[in-house]
């Protein structure tokens, strides 16, 4: 029988090979439409009109910190309990349960980074009709509670923000006894106590009290394809309609491969969250991807405001819109003629089981709706420098000599890398945490090797575990019982790409913290201080589980898969963080890739788009998908550059690692199957294009860390949409073929076959651009054509920013430690300037704990560059020294003075008047020094 699982095992990964090296595009028919699945097609059978739900004034309660209301379902008698925050920071929580549950109903935990602190509520009104809320003075708003049909509005003075249930698809599927059992359902014991049994009669009663409910098909069980899902709890799913009046523009719900601006879903299917292992994903459209972050954001020039569905079970999201297919003549046409139409845009959140819990951002601005996300999931891991650098991957680099002669490789080029990485094959037989002895037989030796040089590696360690007695890590998890359990209570099994594989329980914390444990240096052969970790296919991916995942009657403790999907790559990633932290005795900062994630994985690393294509419509998507993630907190991403199947073409290659060095992420990566694509493949002048852009990411290194500083610090993306600094400009709202790297570098780079210009708009009445390589000055608020050639990548500097760099070429982030900097002074019309210069030891925690850090502010005005402690408690020295200023948009001074310690020095400078750049030579001075530089 041994023998037989073993072919069969054999047989699985052969077919799962076949598909990877044989197959054009994602199998549809392997996923689910909503049609396919019972619950969406139950929700999307409702249709919008008055709601069944009634608001029972009379169980009103009203406390310091909350309002709670019970909702009576007028045709089934069943009673919800509806709760209302308001949250410190403009944002409102909105509660919707059960009022006396079966049992009880899953709530997500962990994803919160603490209990969000609530400001008092005040009853201004309420009558038969309803309830006015206060929801502050300072902004007069207040939340009007209707009582039949049930509906909340928000409003701000006289407007309306955002209302609930306005077109009635509130819909809540209450647990229930089924019909064909007088037993409980499987889980559903009663308590022991008086009130737990009087809830079960009670919710009972009240259900055989109420209309007799249809039985549909999928209720109890649902088959698709060959897997059938038994569903011992029934019924559970929840759904609630927002409207946003005044809308045209939502964003988010990453991961889609689609445009920035979400489009309608009317006459199609919604857009869908649900982690799955999709193969070689199609571009624009709705279907689920590896990845779920259940955050939207509105955006119109009058104001931001975003809405957190916090539920980790299967999620549909249904937008439509009132203005969806009107062309602009079209809206013209309706200006002219005197309609009254507001633009408004109506989204439906639809889930399989859990609680309704929403937070309603209110903003008003972008940078509040970050901050407000941000209060709520934490903000951006703060990453080690290197992992900000230039990253090469395969699948996989062969052995230790393969290893060693791509490190060479890069030396000999000239390119400058931080991290090679090593995929599935490093492993022995597949068994994470172990190396193949034969290909890697001293990886100490490899890694010293790499390290010597300055250099980093990441190893993949994936959440299926190989079923082998002979294997540790498998005999510990097992012994523990720590692995998820399949429906009948035995340890769920899947096929993976070790053949047959079991599942660690992640969303159980002892789990968790013995996973962590497993990356101590003792634990971990063969690791030292320069490996990191790749999490993949933690979706989790299952080769022979329905949708190519695990099946939702799987068991996590109290717990079905149903209900924590969307959460378990986010808990691996964290398990995983954690390891490499606790490894270092909590010194150094972690590194891990993921590619499954939720609200809240940017705490713990870095994301990136997955399986790709070597098409150009493939680069294009890169900029929005990442975008999206941006705009949910997650601004450590990117995209496999060349594309991860198939095979790019030398203009491909070329195009994507210059979009790919101005992207968050930066790493080539490709498929086991594809030829061999090393940067200096490919002809020696497509090595030097490349080499340049590389050079030009690990140039700008100062900058990226800085930004990744303040979404640190902040919450604010560093990668963004025009629109997020430009926000009352309409042409930039559905642009996604340029972005911004925080607010003073655009780039619009060249993602067309065969291009010959690019058109960039650069935003801003009364701004100026300099384009970066030329410091040539544009003026902002238009629309400018660039011509390219294969060097091209057009990145243009605001006027009125200030950028460090640092110019030396290095062959790594850390050989660049100490290296001095250069000034871009981008002047504006108003000749002033500000930036920021950023310093720490670039890879650990002292930077928080100890204060160590340098943090100060550059600001040029009335022709003076001068600098200033922004934090005077912190205290790091650095060698590193400022070598140039660059000054654009200047005027040729008499001379140029440096004032330091009480010292006036005359510098030496250049003026080239064709191009108005004035450049400082070797003002010498120490980084984290007090100083001036006047014009004369």
């Amino acid at each position: 029988m041994a023998a037989f699982i073993e072919r069969m095992g054999l047989l699985v990964l052969a077919c799962v090979s076949l598909l990877v090296s044989g197959s054009l595009a994602v199998d549809r028919g392997n996923f689910k439409t909503c049609d396919q699945s019972a619950f969406c097609k139950r929700q999307r059978a409702l249709k919008a009109g008055q709601s069944p739900y009634r608001a029972l004034l009379d169980t009103l309660e009203l406390s310091d910190s909350r309002v709670t209301l019970q909702l009576i379902n007028d045709n089934n008698k069943v009673r919800l309990l509806l709760e209302l925050y308001r949250l410190q920071g403009n944002m409102t929580r909105v509660k919707i349960n059960e009022l006396k549950p079966l049992r009880p109903r899953f709530e997500v935990p962990d994803v919160l980074v603490s209990d969000p602190p609530t400001e008092p509520m005040s009853l201004l009104s309420q009558d038969d009709n309803g309830v006015v809320l206060s929801l502050g003075v300072q902004r007069q708003q207040r939340l009007i509670v209707s009582a039949r049909p049930f509906r909340l509005d928000i409003v701000e003075g006289p407007e309306v923000l955002m209302s609930l249930n306005s077109r009635g698809l509130l819909a809540f599927e209450h647990l229930r006894m089924r019909k064909d059992t007088q037993a409980n359902p499987e889980g559903g014991e009663a308590k022991e106590d008086a009130d737990g049994e009087e809830q079960q009669v009670e919710a009972k009663e009240t259900v055989e009290e109420g209309v007799k409910e249809e039985e549909m098909d999928g209720m109890w069980e649902e088959t698709f394809k060959s897997h059938t899902d038994g569903k011992p709890n029934g019924p559970t799913s929840i759904s609630l309609d927002f409207s946003l009046p005044g809308v045209e523009h939502v964003y988010g719900i990453p991961e889609h491969a689609d445009t920035l601006k979400l489009k309608t879903t009317d006459g199609g299917d919604p857009y869908r969250l649900y982690n799955l292992d999709v193969f070689q994903y199609e571009l624009f459209n709705p279907m689920a991807l590896y990845g779920a972050v259940p955050v939207m954001l509105a955006h119109s020039t009058a104001r931001t405001m975003g809405l957190f569905w916090l539920n980790a079970a299967e999620t549909w999201v249904d937008i439509s819109s009132n203005t969806a297919g009107k062309t602009v003549f079209g809206k013209m046409l309706d200006y002219v003629q005197g309609a009254s139409e507001t633009p408004q845009t109506d989204v439906r959140w639809i889930s399989e089981s859990g609680i309704i819990d929403v937070f309603i951002m209110l903003g008003p601005t972008p940078s509040d709706v970050f901050t407000q996300y941000a209060s709520l999931t934490g903000t951006q891991s703060f990453p080690p420098i290197a992992a900000l650098a230039y990253h090469q991957c395969r699948w996989n680099y062969n052995d230790q000599e393969d290893v060693q002669a791509v490190d060479k490789g890069f030396d000999e080029h000239d390119i400058p890398y931080d991290f090679i990485w090593l995929d599935i094959e490093h492993a022995d037989g597949k068994r994470y945490f172990t190396w193949d002895p034969h290909k890697f037989p001293t990886p100490k030796d490899m890694l010293q090797g790499i390290m010597d040089k300055r250099r980093k590696m990441v190893a993949i360690v994936d959440p299926h575990i190989k079923i082998d007695s002979n294997y540790k890590i498998h005999n510990e998890i097992r012994a523990q019982n720590f692995y998820v359990k399949n429906k009948d209570g035995g340890d769920y099994e899947g096929w993976c790409w070790p053949g047959s594989a079991g599942y660690p329980d992640f969303t159980n914390p002892q789990m968790r913290a013995w996973w962590a444990s497993m990356f101590a240096y003792d634990q971990y052969e063969g690791s030292m201080e320069n490996l990191y970790t790749w999490n993949d296919m933690n979706e989790p991916s299952v080769f022979n589980g329905p949708e190519v995942t695990m099946h939702k009657d799987a068991k996590h403790g109290d717990w079905e898969h149903r209900d924590v999907h969307n959460l378990y790559g986010f808990y691996v990633q964290m398990a995983t963080a954690d390891g490499l932290i606790r490894r270092s005795g909590g010194v150094e900062r972690p590194f891990v890739l993921t590619r499954a994630f939720f609200a809240g994985s940017q705490r713990y690393g870095a994301v990136w788009t997955g399986d790709n294509a070597a098409e150009w419509d493939h680069l294009k998507i890169s900029i929005p998908m990442c975008l999206s993630l941006g705009l949910v907190g997650i601004s450590l991403c990117g995209a496999d550059v060349g594309g991860f199947f198939k095979t790019p073409s030398a203009e491909l290659l070329v195009r994507w690692y210059q979009t790919g060095a101005y992207q968050p992420f930066f790493r080539a990566h490709a498929h086991l199957d594809t030829p061999r694509r090393e940067p200096w493949l490919f002809g020696p002048e497509n090595t030097a294009l490349i080499r340049e852009a590389v050079r030009q990411r690990y140039a700008l290194l100062p900058y990226w860390y800085q930004q990744f500083y303040q979404a640190y610090r902040t919450g604010q993306p560093v990668m963004r949409p025009l629109w997020v600094e430009y926000p009352k400009d309409t042409a930039t709202f559905t642009m996604d073929d340029q972005f911004l790297i925080g607010k003073d570098l655009l780039v619009h780079p060249v993602t067309e076959e065969g291009s010959r210009g690019v058109t960039a708009y650069l935003p801003g009445h009364g701004e100026v651009w300099y384009d970066v390589h030329t410091f040539q000055k544009h003026n902002g608020a238009q629309s400018l054509y660039i011509p390219v050639t294969m060097s091209s990548i057009p990145v243009f500097q605001r006027g009125g920013s200030i950028i460090p760099k640092k110019l030396r070429v290095r062959r790594s982030s850390s050989c660049m430690e100490n290296d001095p900097y250069t000034l871009i002074v981008a002047l504006n019309p108003q000749r002033t300037a500000e930036g920021e210069l950023y310093i720490d030891d670039g890879h650990t925690f002292s930077f928080d704990t100890k204060k160590e850090f340098i943090h100060r502010s550059l600001t040029f005005a009335n022709n003076v560059l001068s600098t200033r402690n922004l934090c005077p408690e912190s205290q790091l020295s650095s060698p590193s020294w400022i070598e140039k200023v660059i000054i654009l948009g200047a005027s040729n001074p008499k001379g140029v003075n440096l004032k330091t310690d009480g010292k006036v020095t005359p510098l030496d400078y250049e003026f080239d008047a064709s191009m108005s750049v004035l450049t400082l030579r070797k003002p010498g001075v120490n980084v984290g020094a007090d100083w001036t530089v006047e014009l004369l």
